[in-house]
């Protein structure tokens, strides 16, 4: 009786990306082989649809033997049981690492729990990411998570030296882990404009200028929890909007700054208190939880919409707090500018970043 048996013999580990990058995105070994169909592999290769299927189980197979490894991404360049050449390697973590923007938008800020987990379905279904890949990112987050909960340092650089990720996958990291763990609020119908990137970015700021790394960048914990003093302090700014003579003296130096440079002068004149008091109260209630995870959502409510409304360019929204930051230092009895730079040099890039369409 003879019986046919593939044989696939050799050294280095053959592995081809695109195939790669079908595991990943969660294909079953039937739908990616439809796709290299599609792609034309056949009349390129001159190869049968049985070898096809056969080298696709294959690498399947492979990359289900290196999975383990890309947990512990250190582990891979350390093991011979795969020959792998070290570029190859760092494609590999980079992919495996990868995450979709739809996918992670709606996971930020949640708590990466098995409650999290039990909502992968719907977020497949919203997003079209497939369930396989859906869980693949999920688990990485909380993976990464994980790990750096435990270390000093700053956060990026523990990132990049225990997952070996690219400075700018490792930053986009340190964001995710520094939204699960503050747990911003970012799934409301106000934010939904917002993109990961421009998350990204203020996660960026934040962990650059509020955080107790900011101040001293060997404690634990250092970039993912807020500096409690530095919030305590900023109670300290609501004396620009508590002492009527300093509004008063504040609106009329920015004014008198932006008089003639703006075709929204008069709307910058006519709402300058409230918008001082919609900054200066974001600040002062930053000492309670509930308030940090809404910093986003006031952000938007007490600032961006407003001046959205009034048709601010990006252009006046630039003008306007570079003035107004700057006239908080001529005010004579105002002695808080240490921690009102720090405040609001943070807030001027967040709201640079999310004043878009």
């Amino acid at each position: 009786m003879a019986v046919e048996l593939d044989v696939f013999v050799g050294n280095t580990t053959i592995m081809d990306e695109e195939v790669y990058q079908l595991w990943l995105d969660g294909y079953t070994v039937n739908d990616a082989v439809k796709v290299r169909m599609e792609g034309g592999v056949l009349e390129e290769c001159e190869a049968s649809a049985d070898v096809l299927l056969s080298d696709t189980m294959d690498q399947y197979r492979t990359f289900q033997m290196c999975e383990r490894l890309l947990h512990s991404p250190a582990k891979l360049a350390n093991q011979l049981l795969f020959q792998i050449p070290p570029h190859r390697q760092a494609i590999l973590i980079e992919r495996y690492y990868a995450f979709d923007d739809a996918f992670v938008r709606e996971v930020l800020g949640k708590k990466l729990s098995k409650g999290t987990k039990k909502d992968l379905d719907d977020i497949s279904a919203k997003t079209s990411v497939t369930l396989k890949s859906c869980r693949r990112q999920f688990d990485n987050f909380k993976r990464v998570f994980k790990v750096v909960e435990e270390l000093k340092g700053p956060l990026v650089e523990n990132i990049r030296q225990h997952f070996l990720l690219s400075d700018s996958l490792a930053r986009d990291y340190a964001a995710i882990v520094f939204f699960a763990n503050n747990r911003f609020e970012t799934g409301k119908r106000k934010l939904q404009y917002l993109t990961f990137q421009d998350f990204a970015f203020c996660a960026g700021q934040l962990i650059n200028n509020w955080t107790v790394g900011a101040v001293d960048n060997m404690v634990e914990d250092m970039d993912v929890d807020l500096d409690k003093e530095f919030l305590q302090e900023l109670k300290e700014l609501k004396i620009l909007i508590t002492d009527k003579d300093l509004l008063d003296q504040h609106k009329s130096l920015v004014c008198t700054a932006l008089r003639g440079k703006t075709k929204a002068f008069n709307e910058m004149e006519a709402n300058f208190k409230n918008l001082s008091r919609g900054l200066v109260n974001i600040a002062a209630k930053l000492t309670n939880t509930k308030d940090v995870r809404d910093f986003f959502i006031d952000l938007v409510e007490k600032f961006i919409e407003p001046c959205r409304s009034d048709r601010w360019t990006a252009a006046d929204m630039r003008l306007y707090l570079t003035h107004y930051t700057n006239s908080a230092h001529i005010l004579d009895t105002f002695k808080h500018q240490v921690v009102w730079d720090r405040y609001m040099g943070v807030i001027k890039s967040c709201i640079f970043k999310m004043y878009h369409d």
